[in-house]
């Protein structure tokens, strides 16, 4: 399932925000769009941990190797299913006629080429409290099975900031997934 990360706008953690204070340690929640309309409650996602992508359409290739390391790791381990990804994208500077129908048809245009939904955020919800996500740039998100935030890091992650990633899943998902990928053999 590409759900895993290919799909997902872009991705960026470390413990605790960019400025080192820890994520809120209750659940949170908020009310976005998909890209056709439909207003959804991010709590829908709950019963599993949850990895949500946020960013700005200048961002979503920031982390794009932490995407492919994730679901090239999920699919190896099989657990593309242990986890929901939910991926965001800001369009806040976009909500306006007519630039916002443009903003939404490639949106789904990006969902047609990754196979998931890609949600959307119009009034800048997640940049506000109780979320306070910067706007333009890409961060990443773990949540646990209840909808609180375990783990967040804006802008491009460095390995050492994968590696704390991966730990953080692996306890949210019971199965180690910091152990890089193995070579695959070649007759």
């Amino acid at each position: 399932m590409k759900a895993w990360i290919t799909g997902a706008l872009t991705v960026t953690l470390a413990a605790g925000s960019a400025s080192g204070a820890p994520p809120d340690p209750e659940p949170v929640d908020a009310t976005l769009s998909t890209s056709k309309g439909e207003r959804v409650q991010l709590a829908r996602w709950r019963g599993k941990p949850v990895i949500l992508f946020y960013e700005d359409k200048d961002s979503t290739t920031l982390n794009a190797p932490l995407k492919a390391e994730l679901f090239a790791r999920g699919r190896e381990r099989g657990l593309l299913q242990s986890a929901f990804v939910v991926a965001v994208a800001n369009l806040e500077k976009y909500d306006f006629f007519p630039a916002r129908e443009i903003a939404l048809s490639y949106v789904r245009d990006e969902e047609k080429k990754a196979g998931v939904p890609i949600l959307v955020d119009l009034k800048g919800t997640l940049g506000l409290a109780p979320w306070k996500l910067p706007t333009k740039t890409s961060t990443v998100m773990l949540l646990d099975a209840e909808g609180t935030p375990v783990f967040r890091h804006s802008g491009r992650m460095k390995p050492e900031e994968q590696d704390r990633f991966f730990t953080v899943l692996s306890q949210l998902v019971g199965q180690d997934l910091t152990a890089g990928r193995e070579p695959e053999a070649h007759p």
